[in-house]
């Protein structure tokens, strides 16, 4: 193999000299350093190849110590697309925070494409690197998941039988469910990423007052709406997630502008709602929250002094020994609108929301939203604003969304779990569901559902309750919504 003579070479002049505007918010946070390119590439040296590649590129550079990214990038252009360069790493897990403009990501994970002009780096320090990343990382051409492009539902598990289904609230779960569907598949079909996809189709469940989650959350031991929310990228595994807000309309929304643009992960409570006004997202007086069906169901759980889940089972009996809190006895608030009381049956179900979605780009997400279950406690949090638990989302592997019983789905992890089975195991994504729901869950008491999706576009939605709100549509527009369990 003919080695790269790095000739001339320079030392790049300094003077007058700035950094590009600074493209991260987080330096050297968002990077995963390559001590292998750090130790071969010299500091500070302009290198050009002593001759041309046989793939026709005309240079190789590389900006290895730049003050915001603390990972060397390869960057070639070819000669027929002189604007087309592609930029690389040696693990190609950061380049989007350089421009935003990411157009592919190589199967192998070695190399991402951007579209920008040579001119962008044109401040960098250059050193040759060819030879040092995978040849795939130049020759595998951009994968297209046009055609695999898919958006997956669910809005709760629980005891939902067609003998306590009236044929009006079957149609308005139904009508509802495939508003959510069409929403989030009208953005993957024009390019939209699957993040877009899935902040959009919670929104559409989020303000129906059907599901337990945004307008249809269920009331607290307190009388109040307590509200949960998570997603996460497939793409780069960064999450965002809130739990026990009162006042934000939409918390789907809220929990993405935390991955987006915070440093953390999560946020709850009144910081929560600080963080959100600051976002510019919209807060609701807490009245907003209130319906004439949830708040007789928070009254019947009180009288029998039980909390509702997501399902339908009735929790343990309080121990006689010990006195039960006293509830306030807060008056109902009542709005100009109010739904049709034969559409809940407080008794039989509950909902929360989840979404997963493959786009064109071959990047896996995941999003779920709830307001907890009736009656709890001591601000008390389930497993839906958990990373891991309620939400997973990983390109190597799946996209998770889980509904039901919450701390047994956090002590299972159950998203990761399924991601875990694929990656380690080899397992199927309707296997490894399958697995982990239908005999890891029951054997530890758990009951609920899950929504996952692979990259390839197969869908799982396996439930051991009696029912599970789910449906998907495909790249070709075909979809379904189901609810019973045959």
């Amino acid at each position: 193999m003919r080695r790269w003579t790095p000739w001339p070479c320079r030392r790049l002049p300094t003077r007058n000299w700035r950094p590009p505007e600074r493209l991260s918010n987080n330096p050297g946070t968002d990077c995963i350093p390559s001590e292998r390119l750090r130790r071969w590439l010299p500091s500070c040296w302009l290198c050009w190849p002593a001759f041309s590649p046989p793939n026709s590129l005309t240079h190789s550079l590389v900006w290895p110590f730049h003050p915001y990214i603390t990972v060397p990038i390869a960057c070639t252009a070819s000669i027929k697309k002189p604007n087309n360069l592609m930029i690389m790493n040696y693990f190609g897990e950061f380049i989007s925070q350089i421009t935003g403009k990411l157009i592919h990501l190589i199967p192998n994970r070695s190399a991402l494409g951007l579209s920008v002009p040579p001119s962008y780096l044109s401040a960098a320090a250059i050193a040759l690197l060819v030879g040092h990343l995978p040849a795939q990382a130049q020759d595998t051409p951009p994968a297209d998941y046009s055609q695999k492009i898919t958006l997956v539902i669910h809005g709760g598990a629980g005891t939902i039988t067609r003998q306590n289904m009236t044929p009006e609230k079957e149609k308005a779960y139904k009508a509802v469910l495939n508003q959510a569907l069409q929403t989030g598949y009208a953005i993957l079909k024009r390019g939209g990423t699957s993040l877009d996809a899935i902040e959009a189709t919670i929104r559409v469940m989020e303000d129906s007052p059907l599901f337990n989650a945004g307008k249809g959350a269920v009331f607290t031991h307190e009388g109040k709406n307590e509200l949960d929310a998570s997603i996460m990228d497939g793409s780069n595994l960064k999450a965002g997630a809130i739990a026990g807000v009162t006042v934000i309309r939409n918390p789907i929304s809220t929990a993405r502008r935390v991955m987006e643009h915070s440093e953390h992960v999560m946020m709850m409570g009144r910081g929560a709602e600080a963080f959100a006004k600051a976002q510019g997202m919209e807060l609701v007086d807490p009245k907003y929250f209130y319906t004439e069906a949830r708040w007789n169901g928070l009254q019947k759980a009180l009288a029998e002094e039980k909390v509702q889940l997501d399902h339908s089972e009735p929790a343990p009996k309080p121990d006689k020994t010990q006195a039960p809190a006293k509830t306030p006895k807060a008056r109902p608030i009542k709005t100009s609108w109010a739904p049709d009381p034969t559409i809940f049956d407080e008794g039989k179900k509950y909902g929360t929301v989840g979404c997963v979605a493959l786009d064109r780009f071959g990047n896996l997400a995941a999003g779920t939203s709830t307001g907890g279950m009736t009656n709890k406690r001591y601000g008390r949090v389930g497993d839906a604003p958990i990373i891991g638990a309620g939400t997973y989302a990983n390109n190597a592997t799946c996209a998770v969304s889980a509904t039901g019983h919450g701390e047994y789905f956090i002590r299972s992890v159950v998203g990761y779990d399924i991601s875990a089975l694929m990656e380690y195991k080899g397992l199927s994504v309707t296997d490894a569901a399958n697995e982990v729901v239908m005999r890891k869950l029951v054997q530890r008491g758990g009951e609920g559902g899950v929504i996952a999706l692979d990259r390839n576009g197969n869908v799982a939605m396996p439930f051991n309750s009696e029912g599970m709100y789910r449906g998907y549509i495909k790249a070709d527009g075909s979809s379904e919504v189901l609810i019973y369990k045959d």
